[in-house]
C-alpha cells in the first residue's frame, strides 16, 4: 500500500500538520529537531508527496509555464534549453505551450497557465502588428501580475514585465553593411511574415544599413514567407525567377537560409562563386550545412536563462535586459564575382 503522510507523522512522533509544513516549505517555521525527524522519516519510508495536494497546499510555486511558438523550431529549441537549464537549477517544472504563431491560442493558453497557478509565465517569440490583441494579452498578463504572477517575455517590446529583447535591428544593420562593403548591390530579401515585429524589426536594420551605402532595395526584391526552411525555399525561387541577376540573399533566420541553400543547390548555382547567402539567429546547423552559412549570432540559450532568471529573481520589479548580436562570418558569403 502506498505510504501516507499520516504514516510519516506517526514514525516522526509528529503531527500530520507538522510533516506537511515541512514537506511543502511552509513559511511557518518549523523546529529543526522536528525538521530532521520528518525527513528521516520521509526518507525511511520512501515517501512520495502528492502533487495534487501540494499544488493545492502551495500554489505557484512549481511550475512555470512557458509559450513559444513552436519548440520543434531551432530558435525556439536553443532558448528552450536556457529555460530549462534555470528551471532545473530552481527546483521548477516547466509547462510548454507552442502557439504557432495564433494570437488567439497564446491568449487561451495564458487564461489556462494562469487557472493552474503557474509561478510564473514566460513568453518568447515576436510580437504581432496587432493592438487590439495586444491591448487583450497585456490585460490578461497585468491581471496575473495583480495576483502575485510574475511576467517575462523575449523578443517583444509592448508586453508588460520583464524582457530580453534581442538585438534584431542593430544585428542585420551590422550585416547589411558588411555585405555592401564586399560589393554587393543586388541583394534580395528573404523575410519573414509581414504581422511579425520581428520581422519588421530585423527589416528596418538591412533598410538602414542600405540609406546610408546609398543603395537602393527595391520592394520586388523583398519576399515575405514563413520562418521556415519551406518558407525559404517559396522565398528563394520567386527572388531568382524574377530577378537571375541577384548576388546575395539575405535571410532573416536561419532556417530559410537552408531552405535557400537547398533551392540554389537544386538549381546549380554555387554558393558563393555565383550568389552570397547569409542567414540570421545562428542555429546549430549553422555550421553544419555546405557552405558553412554566415549568419548573425543571438546568445539563445543564454536569453533563454536570462528571462527565466528574471521571472525567478527576488526583485519583482520589471526589467529590460538587451541581447547583444554579433556576426558569424564563415564560407557562404563572398565578393560578387566580377
Amino acid at each position: 500500500m502506498a505510504v501516507t503522510l499520516a504514516d510519516v507523522a506517526r514514525l516522526a512522533g509528529v503531527s500530520p500538520a507538522t510533516v506537511s509544513r515541512v514537506i511543502n516549505d511552509s513559511a511557518k517555521p518549523v523546529n529543526e529537531d522536528l525538521r530532521e525527524r520528518v525527513l528521516a522519516a520521509v526518507a525511511e519510508l520512501h515517501y512520495v508527496p502528492n502533487a495534487h495536494a501540494q499544488h493545492v497546499a502551495r500554489p505557484r510555486q512549481a511550475a512555470v509555464g512557458v509559450i513559444v511558438h513552436d519548440v520543434s523550431d531551432p530558435y525556439f529549441a536553443e532558448i528552450t534549453r536556457g529555460l530549462q537549464r534555470q528551471a532545473a537549477d530552481h527546483g521548477r517544472l516547466l509547462v510548454i505551450c507552442n502557439s504557432y504563431r495564433v494570437p488567439e491560442r497564446e491568449l487561451a493558453y495564458v487564461a489556462l497557465l494562469r487557472a493552474q497557478q503557474v509561478h510564473a509565465l514566460i513568453l518568447a517569440g515576436s510580437g504581432y502588428h496587432d493592438d487590439a490583441f495586444t491591448a487583450t494579452l497585456n490585460a490578461e498578463l497585468a491581471a496575473y501580475q495583480h495576483s502575485g504572477g510574475r511576467v517575462a517575455v523575449i523578443g517583444r517590446h509592448r508586453l508588460v514585465g520583464s524582457a530580453v529583447l534581442p538585438a534584431n535591428e542593430a544585428g542585420a544593420h551590422a550585416l547589411g553593411l558588411r555585405i555592401l562593403g564586399l560589393g554587393h548591390r543586388r541583394v534580395g530579401v528573404i523575410a519573414g511574415p509581414r504581422t511579425l515585429t520581428t520581422t519588421t524589426d530585423r527589416l528596418t536594420g538591412f533598410r538602414q544599413a542600405f540609406d546610408e551605402c546609398g543603395v537602393e532595395l527595391p520592394a520586388r526584391r523583398v519576399v515575405h514567407a514563413d520562418f521556415t526552411r519551406d518558407g525559404g525555399v517559396t522565398a528563394t525561387t520567386t527572388l531568382l525567377d524574377s530577378d537571375p541577376t541577384l548576388t546575395a540573399l539575405v535571410a532573416l533566420n536561419d532556417s530559410m537560409a537552408v531552405g535557400a541553400l537547398a533551392t540554389l543547390r537544386e538549381r546549380g548555382v554555387r554558393v558563393p562563386e555565383d550568389i552570397s547567402v547569409t542567414g540570421f539567429d545562428d542555429m546549430p546547423i549553422a555550421r553544419d550545412v555546405t557552405p558553412a552559412l554566415t549568419t548573425v549570432r543571438l546568445p539563445l540559450v543564454e536569453m533563454g536563462e536570462r528571462a527565466m532568471a528574471l521571472a525567478l529573481g527576488d526583485d519583482s520589479s520589471p526589467r529590460t535586459e538587451p541581447a547583444p548580436a554579433t556576426i558569424a562570418w564563415r564560407a557562404s558569403c563572398a565578393p560578387p564575382t566580377p
